[in-house]
């Protein structure tokens, strides 16, 4: 915070003790219980992405999306010399439900051509960029753009739109470019996982299968 940043600033002695008090501590220990709230709403996701796809592997893929939106929100807070406020947060928080359909729409597809046609995990990811670039484009773009007039408003209460602005458009900015290229092989190489996991289990209960000779 400024305050911190301040009071470093001017070199205050060790025997001089600060605290915040009022609504001041109160956003602080809001602040403190932020990155749990945020690791319980993964796991939700996590859980019913898991019941929805029947695997503990692909909703990994989907939640793999994510950071990409979070550090480009943070950068273009840095670039513009903004806090990580309560507003801030809110908008990450969005973010996760924006940019989780970019995920949930790949996987979704590539699942479907896979088992319909039999086809291997690189050709259904493929078919699945390809044939969802133009709906996953646009509902991004709708969402970048519908917070672009927060972030460049000016006026009474701009000062509270403005970050959420500025984390809704370069979240959404940075994870649309790298979407297409990190979520096709996060899921080619989990899909393998899955194979090889399965493989080994298959290999187990056929062997425990085998009638052993009678003696």
């Amino acid at each position: 915070m400024r305050f911190r940043q301040v009071e470093k600033e001017l070199g205050k002695p060790l025997s001089l003790q600060t605290s915040f008090q009022g609504n001041a501590q109160a956003f602080q220990s809001s602040l403190s219980s932020t990155p749990i709230l945020i690791a319980a709403a993964l796991f939700v996701i996590y859980l019913i992405l898991g019941v929805l796809y029947e695997s503990v592997i692909h909703p990994v893929t989907i939640i793999s999306t994510l950071p990409s939106a979070g550090l480009g929100a943070l950068l273009l807070l840095m670039a513009v010399h903004y806090d990580l406020t309560v507003i801030a947060i809110v908008g990450i928080i969005l973010l996760i439900g924006i940019v989780k359909k970019n995920g949930i729409m790949l996987v979704d597809f590539a699942q479907q051509v896979e088992h319909e046609k039999g086809l291997s995990a690189e050709e259904a990811i493929y078919q699945a960029c390809v044939l969802r670039f133009r709906p996953i484009l646009m509902t991004t773009m709708a969402a970048l753009l519908g917070g672009v007039p927060m972030m460049l408003g000016t006026g009474v209460g701009s000062e509270l739109r403005q970050p959420l602005g500025y984390t809704i458009v370069g979240g959404l900015a940075l994870s649309q470019v790298l979407t297409l290229y990190t979520t096709p092989v996060v899921y080619i190489y989990l899909d393998r996982l899955q194979d090889w996991i399965f493989r080994g289990r298959k290999k187990t209960v056929s062997s425990q299968a085998v009638p052993q000779p009678a003696e």
